[in-house]
């Protein structure tokens, strides 16, 4: 499905009718890939609405894939070597060697390095080999993670690679990891005891989301500006929530049941659309009649002003007016009086 605002989706058809786990945007194209239907287990598209199968590499449990330095990057959750696959155009891809047999189930790109985080579920392994990093999506080495978690999703922002997790009940010191290189991590301490599925980054922003495993309502979502103090949010319903992005302005989460939530700021909001749509438009007519208000006070400050300007001209030019007559009656009396009667002569006959 597509959206063109976060609010009104459409349903679009896949390129095949595979379980479809992840999803990325690189080079003008959109790539995803799923974790069955082999060999098609990729499909591309230019516009996000008519997409076209490709063929993979490896039959393997594919979980996620990124694009960066000009290469798409796919890692996978079980399956034979390679567990990696590699495609600087999203159609032709290459089979890469992963630096350990791993869950992998996220990658990223940051830095001018791709991170790759993986779960665990095989009993014993260590927290050693959790993490994979390369810096050109085909050499690829092993990094110890902070913690020995089932690590599902990782992010870069702000200077900074953000790693979530499910961990054991209780436990939520270490479900979110931070690295500022990729390499050295650090534990941090979770806003609620949830699996944590899903970290993006946008608008100085860390926003994870949570399933509905653990955890309420009131703290299915955090958020974070640095990504180590971490702060409970309410999420928009009930639901468990798989996975959340960033673009245009907007976060927007979807659950394996079908829900979409979005939020600008993230003060997430069980409004339908329709409301949603009608109180951003409210909002927007306030704030115009608002300045339209405060306009009209500013010109009728400056049109008082200029009427106060003009009647002091009109009342000084008056005062000048009056003392020009007064002066000019007080020299004509002046003149009347300094005037010499004149005498009438009559001639004699």
């Amino acid at each position: 499905m597509t959206s063109p605002d976060g609010i009104t989706w459409t349903s679009r058809t896949a390129a095949s009718n595979n379980d479809w786990w992840s999803v990325t945007y690189g080079n003008g194209l959109f790539v995803a890939v799923s974790n069955n239907g082999a060999p098609n287990q990729v499909m591309t598209s230019p516009d996000g609405i008519n997409w076209t199968s490709r063929t993979s590499v490896a039959n393997n449990v594919k979980t996620s894939v990124t694009y960066g330095n000009g290469l798409f990057v796919a890692v996978s959750w079980s399956g034979a070597n390679p567990r990696i696959e590699t495609s600087p155009d999203g159609i032709n891809w290459t089979g890469r060697t992963a630096a350990a047999g791993n869950l992998w189930r996220s990658v990223t790109y940051g830095n001018g390095l791709f991170v790759a985080v993986a779960e665990a579920v095989v009993v014993g392994v260590a927290a050693a080999n959790r993490i994979m990093t390369s810096p050109d999506g085909i050499t690829w080495t092993l990094r110890t993670a902070a913690a020995n978690n089932s690590w599902v999703s990782v992010t870069y922002g702000n200077g900074l690679f953000v790693a979530v997790s499910w961990a054991e009940k209780g436990n939520i010191t270490n479900r979110v990891m931070t690295s500022p290189d990729g390499i050295t991590w650090t534990s941090r301490t979770a806003a609620a005891d949830n699996y944590w599925s899903s970290v993006t980054y946008g608008n100085n922003l860390f926003v994870a989301m949570s399933t509905a495993d653990t955890g309420t309502i009131t703290n299915r979502v955090m958020t974070s500006p640095d990504g180590i103090n971490w702060a409970s949010r309410t999420a928009a319903a009930d639901d468990s929530w798989s996975s959340v992005t960033y673009a245009n302005g907007l976060f927007v989460a979807v659950s394996g049941n079908g829900q979409v939530m979005t939020s600008g700021v993230f003060r997430l909001t069980t409004d339908t659309p329709d409301a949603a749509t009608a109180k951003a438009k409210a909002d927007a007519d306030a704030q115009a009649a608002a300045s339209a208000k405060a306009q009209q006070d500013r010109d009728t400050a400056l049109a008082l002003g200029t009427l106060a300007v003009a009647i002091g001209s009109v009342e000084s030019g008056l005062t000048t007016l009056t003392l020009a007559a007064t002066r000019k009656t007080a020299t004509s009396k002046s003149a009347i009086k300094n005037t010499k009667p004149v005498k009438k002569v009559v001639k004699k006959k």
